[in-house]
């Protein structure tokens, strides 16, 4: 009879195993047997052990089952192991297929895998959003460009998006359809002769941005961009002019100070001349007495021979001149 225990044993510990089993998932496997979802206790059990709650598996399934996206509980395990948001992408789901999109839950399982938000991108190729150019908060009073006639201009719009799902995956976001709205604007103003040009026709801007395809290589498909608002800033040529204007005058001024201080220079140094040359006239006449005294001891004032010692040789002298 002792080789009977053994096996009685382990009956008694697997029946009381199912029964504590069925005692934790009879609610769920009973709520999942009654809306048809293919999900079996040993599954939940498996789930459990996999550190995956099976309550969220079983709901998840029953509501995309529900409506109308079969999908099978080791997909949705699948994507909660790879670190997914299963709420939001049986959600995106959901309302893809109510949208009538031919949309799979492997492909919003992908897209969420890959750092996109699945929710926005189903809804927003649902619904289009506006992206405002610049973006609301950005403390600017729009675009700037300034047209040939040297004007100003500040001009804000609005880009109408729908997410293109075939190129989420690798596709550039809004910042960068933000940033060549931009530029477009800037290079459209530049194009205009005068400003009044862009006041009377704005659509001038619309048309050169979407003929220009700013949504190439992004998620995003634009379906119109429209103008908002043209507001008129200053005359930047102006501004120019004057400011090279000032610089003309600053470089002008530099070059006369630098005329004045060499002018200024050479004064001194003339002055210096002269007086150098009146020292040398004072040297010179400080000579005549000298010579003059000296001519007087020689007897000679100019002649070529000395004069007589006597009065009367001096007097004929005379009478013979």
């Amino acid at each position: 009879m002792g080789w009977l225990v053994a096996p009685l044993l382990i009956a008694a510990v697997l029946a009381l195993g199912a029964v504590i089993v069925f005692a934790m998932f009879a609610g769920l496997w009973i709520e999942a047997k009654a809306n048809r979802v293919p999900v079996t206790l040993p599954g939940m059990v498996m789930m459990r052990l996999r550190h995956v709650d099976p309550a969220q598996i079983v709901k998840t399934t029953i509501t995309l089952w529900k409506a109308g996206a079969e999908v099978s509980p080791e997909d949705l395990e699948a994507h909660i192991l790879s670190g997914g948001n299963l709420p939001a992408a049986s959600e995106a789901l959901i309302i893809a297929q109510k949208a009538g999109l031919d949309t799979t839950f492997k492909e919003t399982a992908a897209i969420d895998l890959a750092g996109r938000d699945v929710l926005d991108a189903i809804r927003t190729r649902v619904k289009p959003k506006v992206l405002n150019c610049p973006p609301e908060g950005a403390g600017k009073r729009g675009i700037t460009g300034v047209a040939q006639d040297g004007i100003r201009l500040a001009i804000r719009a609005r880009v109408t998006v729908r997410t293109r799902l075939d190129r989420i995956i690798g596709g550039a976001g809004p910042e960068t359809i933000l940033a060549r709205v931009g530029e477009g604007i800037v290079a459209a103003i530049g194009q205009a002769k005068t400003h009044n040009e862009m006041l009377g026709r704005p659509e001038r801007v619309t048309e050169y941005l979407l003929a220009k395809g700013l949504d190439s290589g992004t998620c995003f498909e634009i379906l119109s961009i429209d103008v908002a608002d043209i507001d008129v800033l200053d005359n930047a040529s102006a501004k120019l002019r004057s400011a090279q204007a000032e610089a003309d005058k600053q470089i002008a001024q530099a070059k006369a100070e630098a005329r004045k201080a060499a002018a200024i220079a050479a004064r001194r140094e003339m002055k210096a001349k002269t007086v150098e040359m009146e020292s040398k006239v004072i040297a010179a006449e400080g000579n005549v007495p000298l010579a003059v005294a000296s001519a007087f001891g020689e007897k000679n004032l100019g002649r070529p021979r000395p004069l007589p010692p006597t009065v009367a040789h001096r007097v004929r002298w005379r009478i013979a001149r």
